[in-house]
């Protein structure tokens, strides 16, 4: 069996993109297709940064924050 070509292996990548931002966009994601897009996204290099996006900053503002002293406390107890 031979290996796909560059082209079958762009377009493929290119369809899998665009079905699964179609399913989010549509609201039919589930939560593997939501962790199969974080995971497609980390493994093609791509990450958001909270302080060149908005969306992404919100999202941060939402969890909480941890000191040094806090991390130190668990790995103790």
């Amino acid at each position: 069996m031979s290996a796909a070509s560059i082209a079958t292996m762009a377009a493929l990548h290119g369809i899998v993109a665009e079905e699964l931002m179609n399913r989010i966009k549509d609201g039919s994601a589930t939560a593997a297709d939501i962790s199969n897009a974080i995971k497609f996204l980390k493994d093609n290099g791509v990450e958001a940064r909270a302080d060149k996006n908005a969306a992404v900053a919100s999202l941060a503002s939402q969890f909480p924050v941890f000191h040094d002293e806090d991390q130190q406390y668990r790995k103790s107890n």
